[in-house]
């Protein structure tokens, strides 16, 4: 593994050196969004400035170059990810989008009344809503797995609960609450033995941990641009090739199809059955550049630096505020921190911690059903990326520790 300089890491993003309450700042919302490196952001001016222009549909030498361009994102994408084939790599708004196309487009063509369909009870709103959809829409039956007061999913459970009737199971790899990083590739194995396929929200782990859809056999994966150092507004859907041509379009419109008439239209082959509409072409330009910065760092030093933050993080939380409980304890974790502190508020934290240059998010989460479980309002969270350092990490403690004595 090459060495690691964070500070040569740190100095590829600007917004790290702007202060905040005449404070420097020190960005621990990394779960909700990544910074960007100055790279990511001169793509997008680069892209404006020199080649603006729709792409895929042009023969103009403008058309071409944007065109091009963001079709090199689609062949990294399909490198990054471990990919069969580029055309299984399909853009999309973002995570959120690429589930909804999944239960639409797949759920029409597969899902019928009396079907079951298995989420984990620490998934995000946005895998959770869109197969609540299809239920109603179907009359399919929507089936939790349970985890325990850890933040781990019942394994034994879930081998229960899988049968002939399950026709999707829909899982995060890793909690964007609790931290904890799931078995991926044991589950798809235990879905794929009754025949059911399986979606990954890889929304966070893209940009923490290695993939191969391929080695963990993922029928589908999805993710988000912005969580991984690029743009907002672009994501993307992975699929099988089989699902994906199985699958009926997911909207219609320009550049996903083939031939228009008034009594029949013919659909575009992959992946552009699926990409109706202009893209958001200087983000899916830009998203390669994003990638550019993560491979060129190495997600083994990446995990590695954040594995050793985030030991580090919990000690000295625990160690140093009084009455101070992390919510998320698996023995597998990635890089979140949910916490409550006794006798204070979350969204008081996280006002008297903005108060001094420290960004955290509070609330939910987007995870309602999670917080239910363990009988909570929601929590603070601070979340890690590969800029993060020690002294940020000693800044949250001594924020922590003047915002709980104000607030006790």
């Amino acid at each position: 593994m090459k060495a690691f300089d964070v500070q040569q890491v740190r100095d590829q993003f600007p917004i790290l050196r702007q202060e905040v309450n005449n404070r420097p700042l020190v960005y621990l919302d990394n779960g909700a969004t990544t910074q960007k490196p100055q790279a990511v952001i001169d793509a997008a001016t680069h892209y404006y400035t020199n080649m603006n222009s729709n792409v895929h549909r042009g023969v103009h030498h403008l058309s071409q170059l944007a065109t091009d361009a963001f079709e090199v994102t689609r062949r990294k994408l399909q490198s990054f990810i471990h990919a069969e084939h580029e055309h299984e790599v399909i853009f999309t708004k973002g995570t959120t989008e690429s589930i909804n196309l999944v239960a639409q487009s797949y759920g029409k063509a597969f899902v019928k009344a009396g079907d079951e369909i298995l989420v984990s009870a620490m998934e995000h709103h946005a895998n959770i809503v869109p197969w609540q959809m299809l239920c109603e829409e179907t009359g399919a039956v929507l089936r939790v797995i349970p985890m325990d007061e850890r933040g781990v999913l019942d394994q034994d459970a879930y081998q229960a609960l899988l049968s002939p009737k399950t026709k999707m199971v829909a899982v995060t790899y890793v909690s964007n609450v609790l931290g904890t990083i799931n078995p991926i590739a044991d589950m798809i194995s235990a879905a794929h033995a009754v025949g059911a396929p399986v979606l990954v929200d890889a929304a966070q782990s893209i940009q923490h941990l290695s993939l191969d859809v391929q080695a963990l056999d993922a029928d589908f994966l999805v993710f988000s641009g912005h969580k991984m150092y690029g743009p907002t507004g672009v994501g993307v859907l992975y699929g099988k090739e089989r699902w994906l041509d199985a699958m009926p379009p997911y909207q219609g419109g320009g550049d996903m199809i083939k031939t228009v008439t008034f009594e029949k239209t013919t659909y575009n082959a992959l992946p552009f059955k699926f990409e109706a509409g202009t893209p958001h072409i200087e983000a899916g330009i830009s998203l390669a550049t994003a990638i550019d910065f993560i491979e060129k760092t190495g997600l083994d030093v990446i995990q590695a630096h954040e594995e050793a933050l985030l030991a580090y993080a919990e000690q000295r939380l625990l160690d140093n505020i009084a009455g101070l409980q992390l919510i998320g304890t698996a023995p597998h974790k990635s890089s979140a921190i949910s916490f409550l502190v006794e006798g204070t508020h979350p969204y008081d934290i996280g006002v008297l911690l903005d108060k001094q240059g420290i960004a955290v998010r509070t609330g939910h989460h987007c995870a309602q059903p999670v917080m239910d479980q363990f009988g909570i309002p929601g929590t603070a969270r601070a979340s890690l990326a590969v800029y993060n350092t020690p002294e940020d990490v000693d800044a949250l403690v001594s924020g922590l520790e003047r915002a709980v004595t104000m607030l006790r």
